[in-house]
């Protein structure tokens, strides 16, 4: 017959943690898998112009991106084209557009709304006027141009 010591105390059994990186990376694939990258399909080409003062932005969740530039399939044409969300966008479409964007933005980052424009360099200005003039009328009022960092060469 066994022998039970009832004035004994026992400890905590320790926990086990073998499967707990199994279990984590399991959680990393999953968010990997479903989480849905912001990224869109350039169907304008951009070349942009080199810059020698580049500020990189911050909150970048606030930053909407408009691509200027010739349309890389010829059935589009060949002049200088507006891209919004891989779609075209026609200059009387902007306000619209840019007050949809700015409603489907949680309240609180919708005053900081910032768009920024890609815009080739071989782009008419007047094309660039014509979205700025319309981007005020949708109160867009920040505005940034892309551009590459220029390569200094010694001399």
């Amino acid at each position: 017959m066994s022998k039970f010591n009832k004035g004994e105390k026992r400890g905590m059994p320790e926990l086990n943690t073998s499967s707990l990186p199994d279990l984590v990376f399991s959680i990393l694939f999953f968010f990997m898998t479903i989480t849905h990258m912001r990224e869109e399909t350039a169907i304008v080409s951009v070349n942009t112009p080199q810059a020698s003062e580049i500020v990189k932005l911050e909150n970048k969740s606030c930053v909407t991106t408009i691509l200027v530039g010739k349309p890389k399939d010829r059935k589009y044409g060949v002049e200088s084209l507006i891209q919004f969300n891989d779609d075209f966008l026609d200059l009387e479409n902007v306000v619209p557009k840019m007050t949809q964007q700015r409603q489907s933005m949680k309240e609180v980052d919708q005053p900081k709304m910032q768009i920024s424009m890609k815009i080739d360099r071989d782009t008419k200005m007047g094309v660039v006027t014509e979205l700025k003039t319309q981007l005020r009328k949708a109160q867009c009022l920040k505005i940034s141009y892309s551009a590459k960092k220029q390569i200094r060469r010694n001399k």
